[in-house]
């Protein structure tokens, strides 16, 4: 099962148009601002770059986790420039001109049938948005992974390690927040899980446990590299990361807090089963009981529960019924065993002693609606009276804003997100 989102699609080397009459330079640079239509409003940044031949032209939207987009269908006429996006539903035309001795690039956005004008401000080269970075590598079970510290640029002591989580997506899927904690004066690092990006290893066939142990190893790593001591790092993560989160604490008590985004409160069966539940209510009505117990044995088979001779008659027994064509069954050939969604964070709770943040979005649709409840009571058995949970209204699963909008053509994160964070950061932290 796959969440659809907007994202944008690059098709290799995008269109240009050479032209040798401009002064190389000229109009070169980065070009920032915020772009609004009624209730919604973005910060986006345009990177203008020249070779001997072309324009090369990349977007850049940290609250889209879009970072250095190429472009394509770049044209150029004189003292304007226009170029495209595409994602799976949309064209985004932008139309642009150069003004005031190209300090700054005056311009519209097209999408469907609403234009949105925006004047962007050339940045000085003191002022460039991304913070100064460091791609590192270090041993975890005898394999090599790599990630990237973000450094802020006012220095300080404020660290905090972003987890990894479920799936095959590597540090590329957390960059724009790591980016984002590190303008906020955060020293911040993340890194390829096992097996995604540049790192060794084999995600699948990892336990829980396992890949915790590689999040422990990164934050060790991590503390030793930058001097930042564990008792001034906190750790972050979302959904899978997030169930991690209690986990990593209890193995490195001197951490000084964990942000815990879109927890299941169940084990990673159940949240999966509630996300295809939620999915297939609308279409199932009063039949989707008798599915979900069908759904759950199938999960139960890739979580090993179940054998395949057990689930094979599961099937037969079933197939005749008007809802079966909904049961999503993978090919059992193909399935390989992951005892990973029998894991629970709900006991590691229960034993959390640190400070806790639970941040959970009112319009998740993936994990149980009551799992902030059950984090809290998890917590409290632990006589842990320093944890905060926090529902963000209309926010989805990924912390993406998904309430009404008045250009519902563009996912961004919830606007209280990283301010709802920060905040607790600084409560926690005695930071006036």
């Amino acid at each position: 099962m796959r969440r659809i989102i907007i994202i944008f699609i690059a098709f290799g080397i995008f269109s240009c148009n050479p032209n040798k009459e401009i002064k190389k330079g000229d109009k070169t640079g980065n070009y920032s601002g915020v772009i609004k239509h009624g209730n919604f409003f973005d910060k986006i940044l345009f990177e203008i770059e020249q070779d001997s031949a072309s324009f090369k032209v990349f977007f850049t939207s940290l609250e889209q986790n879009a970072n250095r987009i190429p472009f394509q269908g770049i044209v150029l006429s004189g003292d304007s420039i226009s170029f495209k996006l595409q994602s799976d539903f949309y064209t985004y035309s932008f139309k642009n001109k150069w003004i005031e001795n190209n300090s700054k690039l005056q311009g519209t956005l097209t999408v469907d049938t609403i234009t949105v004008p925006y004047t962007l401000e050339k940045e000085l080269l003191v002022n460039k948005q991304n913070p100064k970075n460091e791609d590192v590598s270090f041993e975890s079970n005898e394999l090599k992974l790599n990630g990237t510290i973000w450094y802020s640029k006012n220095g300080g002591s404020k660290a905090i390690v972003i987890l990894t989580s479920s799936g095959n997506s590597d540090r590329s899927a957390s960059r724009a927040e790591a980016i984002m904690f590190a303008q906020r004066g955060f020293t911040a690092f993340h890194y390829d899980k096992r097996g995604t990006g540049n790192s060794d290893g084999n995600w699948q066939a990892a336990t829980i446990e396992e890949l915790s142990m590689d999040d422990i190893n990164a934050i060790k790593y991590f503390s030793d590299k930058t001097g930042i001591p564990l008792t001034n790092i906190g750790i972050k993560g979302s959904s899978q990361g997030a169930t991690k989160i209690p986990y990593v604490l209890g193995e490195l008590k001197d951490l000084k807090y964990g942000i815990a985004v879109s927890c299941p409160g169940v084990t990673l069966l159940e949240s999966d089963l509630n996300y295809w539940r939620n999915r297939n209510a609308e279409a199932l009505g009063k039949d989707i009981e008798d599915a979900a117990v069908l759904q759950g044995k199938v999960f139960e088979y890739i979580a090993g529960e179940l054998s395949r001779t057990e689930i094979e008659k599961a099937l037969a027994i079933e197939k005749s019924e008007s809802w079966f064509a909904n049961i999503w069954v993978p090919n059992l050939d193909e399935v390989k065993t992951d005892k990973k969604l029998l894991y629970s964070p709900i006991p590691y709770f229960e034993t959390t002693k640190q400070p806790i943040l639970i941040l959970q979005g009112t319009l998740d649709e993936i994990i149980p609606a009551n799992s902030h409840e059950f984090i809290s009571n998890a917590l409290t058995k632990s006589s842990n009276s320093n944890f905060e949970t926090i529902l963000l209204d209309g926010a989805s699963h990924s912390m993406y804003y998904v309430g009404e909008s008045d250009f519902p053509y563009w996912s961004k994160l919830h606007p209280d997100y990283l301010k709802t964070i920060e905040d607790w950061i600084n409560t926690v932290s005695n930071i006036k």
